[in-house]
Formats: C-alpha cells, sequence, structure tokens
C-alpha cells in the first residue's frame, strides 16, 4: 500500500489506493486512556486558545457560467447549430465574457506578537487567496494582509491590525528537545469546527514526507483533519513545536497519522518572512547525490554516509576549487551529514555570507575545508542557466586505440563527429560512450549511448585506453565495483557504479 507519496492540500485530494496524504490536514489521535497520561489539559487549552485563529480565504476564479445558467453544449465542430448556440449562449443580455467565482476555504493558525499582530499559518492554506480573514475565538474578524510565504516549508506569515482587537499570542518551544512518546496538544479548525483541541503524543521524528526539499516533521497521533493546516501543536509547556500540516488517510479523516514542521525548522523561516518577506537560505553551490554502498566502496569508504557531490554550480561559493566533483560531504558546520537528504537542511539553515567549515572525503583521504556560503535564491536562478561542471585533466597524449569495448560499453575518442551525431555540448570532455549492450551491467544502471565518460575512481580519462588501463587497475586492486563519473550531453554530471565481476 502506498502512502505517504500521496499528497492531498486542503482544497485538493488525490487517493491512490488505499491511502493518501492530505496537506492541509492533521490529525487527532484518541487520546486513549493511557492510565498514566495527564489527568487533563483543561487549564493548557483555556490559556492557548485565544492565540488559535480560524483563517478563511477567497479567490476570485473565472467560470463559464453565472448563478443558474446552462452549460453551453458541446457541439461538433462545423455543426449548423453552432451559430444559433453561439447567440443564445455567448451574447445574452447582461454577460460580458466569463463570469467571476467566488472560491472560499478554510485553514488554521496562531498569533506569535501581539504587538504587532502577526499570525503564522501555512502557505497552502492562504495560496492565490485575493481576501484573508483572521477569526478570533470570541467571534472577532479581522482582515489580513500577507507579509510573506515560503513554499519550500509550507509555511505563512500574515498580519493583522493589532489596534482592532485585545491579541494574545504563544510563543515557540524547541521541537529538538521533543522526544518519541512525549504528550502533545493541537489547537485548530478542523471541518470549520473553531477551537478544537485534540491531544496525542509524539510518534516520530524526522519524517520524510517527499513534499519538500526540507522534510524533516514530526509525526503525531493528535487528531488533526481538514481544516487543522497551520494550526499549533503545543508540547506539555504551551510552547509551539509545530505546525500542523498533512496527514495519511484513506477517506480524509483523522488516522492517527498526522505531521507537523518542527519548529527549529519553522522560526528561522518565520523571522526572515518577517524581516524580508522572502526567505534568505544559505547555498553551498553544488548538485549531490545519495552516497550507495557501492560508491562507498568505490570510494574506499568503511561505510555509506554524507553527500555525494556530483557536480559544482559554475559561478558558486565553491567553483574556486575549494570542493570538487567526486567529494563526500560527511560534516557540515560541526554538523554531521548521515545521508544526502541532511545536507540541503542544514546549508539552507545557515545564515548568508557564514564561513563554515565543511568536512570531506576526497580519493579515500578526510579532510576539512572552509567556505563561505552564497544566497540560495541568487544560486537557484544562476543553476537554471548553466549546467554544473569540476575541473578535469583530460591528458595531452595521443590515443593508442579509437574505441574499445569494456563493462558491457564501447566507447571511443569524443571527436567533432561524434560531437554532431549525439549532440555532445563543446565543453563536454571525456571518453564518449557510443553502445551499450543490452542486459550488460552498464544497461542496468541506465547509462546511454551519448554519455561521456569524464572520471573513473576519480581519476580522469581522455581516450579508449585511459578507460581500459583505469578498470585494469581496479580489477588488479582487488576493487569489485568501478566508479564513473558521466557528463550528459549538456554536461551535467552523475555517479554511478558497475560490477566489474
Amino acid at each position: 500500500m502506498r502512502s505517504n507519496r500521496f499528497l492531498r492540500a486542503a482544497r485538493r485530494t488525490f487517493t491512490v489506493g488505499a491511502a493518501a496524504l492530505l496537506i492541509g490536514a492533521a490529525t487527532v489521535p484518541s487520546p486513549a486512556a493511557a492510565a498514566d497520561g495527564p489527568a487533563s489539559v483543561a487549564d493548557l487549552a483555556q490559556g492557548l486558545l485565544g492565540a488559535v485563529v480560524n483563517i478563511s480565504t477567497s479567490q476570485r476564479v473565472k467560470g463559464t457560467e453565472g448563478p443558474g445558467a446552462v452549460p453551453m453544449p458541446q457541439l461538433p465542430e462545423g455543426s449548423p447549430f453552432q451559430d444559433f448556440f453561439d447567440d443564445f449562449f455567448k451574447n445574452r443580455p447582461g454577460e460580458q465574457g466569463n463570469p467571476s467565482q467566488k472560491v472560499q476555504s478554510l485553514g488554521s493558525g496562531f498569533v506569535v506578537d501581539a504587538e504587532q499582530g502577526i499570525v503564522v499559518t501555512n502557505n497552502h492554506v492562504i495560496a492565490d487567496a485575493d481576501d484573508i480573514e483572521v477569526n478570533f475565538s470570541d467571534g472577532v474578524t479581522l482582515k489580513a494582509t500577507l507579509v510573506g510565504t515560503d513554499t519550500k516549508t509550507d509555511v505563512a506569515v500574515l498580519k493583522v491590525d493589532p489596534k482592532g482587537h485585545k491579541l494574545t499570542a504563544v510563543k515557540f518551544g524547541d521541537s529538538s528537545k521533543m522526544r518519541v512518546g512525549d504528550w502533545v496538544m493541537a489547537i485548530g479548525n478542523p471541518f470549520g469546527l473553531g477551537g478544537t483541541v485534540t491531544v496525542g503524543i509524539v510518534s516520530a521524528r524526522n519524517r520524510d514526507i517527499n513534499s519538500g526539499p526540507y522534510d524533516d516533521f514530526i509525526q503525531t497521533d493528535a487528531a488533526i483533519n481538514r481544516g487543522n493546516s497551520g494550526g499549533p501543536l503545543f508540547n506539555s509547556d504551551g510552547e509551539v513545536i509545530g505546525i500542523n500540516t498533512a496527514i495519511i488517510s484513506p477517506s480524509g479523516g483523522s488516522i492517527g497519522i498526522g505531521f507537523s514542521i518542527p519548529s527549529q525548522l519553522a522560526l528561522g523561516v518565520v523571522d526572515q518572512l518577517r524581516q524580508f518577506g522572502e526567505t534568505r537560505r544559505g547555498w553551498l553551490g553544488v548538485r549531490i547525490q545519495p552516497v550507495t554502498d557501492d560508491i562507498a566502496e568505490s570510494l574506499g569508504m568503511a561505510t555509506a554516509k554524507g553527500a555525494l557531490v556530483a557536480g559544482v554550480i559554475k559561478g558558486g561559493p565553491v567553483d574556486n576549487g575549494t570542493i570538487l566533483a567526486g567529494d563526500v560531504i560527511i560534516k557540515f558546520d560541526g554538523r554531521d551529514v548521515n545521508e544526502m537528504r541532511d545536507l540541503p537542511r542544514v546549508v539552507a539553515e545557515s545564515t548568508v555570507g557564514k564561513a563554515v567549515d565543511v568536512v570531506i572525503v576526497r580519493k579515500g583521504v578526510e579532510q576539512t575545508v572552509k567556505v563561505t556560503l552564497g544566497r540560495l535564491e541568487d544560486g537557484e536562478k544562476l543553476a537554471s542557466g548553466e549546467n554544473g561542471t569540476a575541473d578535469k585533466d583530460n591528458g595531452d597524449e595521443a590515443p593508442a586505440v579509437s574505441t574499445a569495448s569494456v563493462l558491457g560499453m564501447t566507447v571511443g575518442e569524443l571527436n567533432d563527429e561524434m560531437r554532431t551525431k549525439f549532440g555532445i555540448a563543446a565543453e563536454v570532455s571525456g571518453v564518449v560512450i557510443t553502445e551499450v549492450t543490452k542486459d550488460s551491467a552498464a544497461a542496468e544502471r541506465g547509462i546511454q549511448a551519448g554519455e561521456v565518460i569524464t572520471e573513473i575512481a576519480q581519476e580522469s580519462v581522455a581516450t579508449p585506453k585511459d578507460v581500459m588501463d583505469r578498470i585494469a587497475a581496479l580489477k588488479e586492486q582487488g576493487r569489485k565495483n568501478a566508479l564513473l563519473m558521466l557528463a550528459s550531453k549538456t554536461g551535467e554530471l552523475r555517479f554511478v557504479t558497475i560490477r566489474m565481476d
């Protein structure tokens, strides 16, 4: 059964198989009656209800028909009735083009600054809204303006007039201190039922539900349903340790598997949105891929860990040779990088312009380099306009052979004829793959004709003979796999390992 790969937004539902993931919904567990659970959370809830708000939005969209109107029938092209129906449906008195319709949605949020009137919610709760209203527990409604949004973490910051209502604020707590089994409480607006309190525990931490690049969700069984999105998840001290965002559900209702954005991640985003109206994340300027067991063995690493640098962005912070394609980043600014997905998050949380120590493994040797971070938002524009490159030594000797067959591939010189045949860019260098044998080890790895081998085991190759010599040397060393750095026709790099047995 597939579950956490199917997202359901507050206004969009996708159900696959028996399960779906709801973004914009949360789940409240049945606070089953554990004998040693809290006797009552009434006092805690009473002090927090005033800070939790309902958020209603409206969006004006163009429709194809007015209220109560009959839709125009779909006629075959060239129908003799076309002119008649055009006159009747499109030229009726009082109608000028497509009328505007109003679409409404509901969500939750919470006040974090009473003096400034700052409210936090999910981005998907207010996305594309023309009007946003914040409804308080005592019935007061205030218009809200959008301060800023972040689609990568699904966080949005709103502002209301603090003079329009006496506001109560809550503060963020430290989500990193939460342990699996700790009690939590959710307050929100499920199905439009405002001021709903549910209780549960932290079921798990560091969940990746494939909703964004920085997934690090708190999983809870505290009931979260549609309309809870953007609402707070409190610890037992009444501090916000999460923003309720998504659920896994076969029907759209809570089954006790909900996800919250941890405050440790959300707090920095909220601060940046308040200060700048946008995010300003750190940027390293590398393309990365996972370190598999085969790649680790090929690099001489004892265990598979870290993030493998598959390419360096031209003009980025490390385009000076500080970090190279083929390096494995295992620690960033004192924080361990155990797997690939750890690196984007820790880099993004870092300050733009900060000089940090990065621990890498290069050709089996661990070393530390100093890097000054750029800004991710600027880097995304730069990365979209060029292909990652890495320093390579292509050699000066003339090739001893023009083609060679190795590991299920036929490789040849990358000359003008081959560049034209496969459409390979001028800046790409190495040895071109002209043919891949069906069912070979290379074919299993998805290698295709037209790709270019630039390195084998972190050594540059320029001729078919270089390729054969490198493979032979690896076999003599007792290696079971060969690590190849491949360039696409446009120069984008990736690493693959191929069995040599």
